[in-house]
């Protein structure tokens, strides 16, 4: 494997240029758009191995590659338009997101989307 190491990286014609540490601390770490009614599925994702459907509502997105700690900040959204989605549970290696209704019931979702940031 090789290694490239930059300082910077900048559009072709040179116009615009950025430190590469935004670049790689400003991008998802993971991410996943799934299915979360019947039986859960993955319909496209990044180092995300597997969606465990806990309860109605409930679902825990496993990591394919841990992340170094658990300092991670996260964006959830879900279809429909009294869903409240909550940022529950967080260890290295999976974060568990519970989607609400305002009535504080768990929700089952068709779309359910994650992103991990750190």
């Amino acid at each position: 494997m090789s290694t490239l190491k930059l300082g910077t990286i900048a559009t072709q014609d040179g116009t615009e240029s950025t430190d590469v540490t935004n670049v790689v601390n400003g991008t998802a770490k993971a991410w996943v758009n799934f299915n979360g009614t019947g039986t859960v599925a993955i319909r496209r994702g990044f180092n995300v191995s597997s969606i465990t459907d806990n309860n109605v509502g409930n679902y825990t997105v496993n990591f394919t590659t841990a992340m170094p700690d658990i300092n991670y900040s996260g964006s959830f959204c879900g279809n429909g338009l009294v869903q409240i989605p909550v940022f529950y549970s967080t260890t290295t290696t999976y974060v568990q997101v519970l989607y609400y209704n305002t009535a504080g019931s768990g929700v089952d979702n068709t779309l359910c989307v994650a992103a991990i940031f750190r």
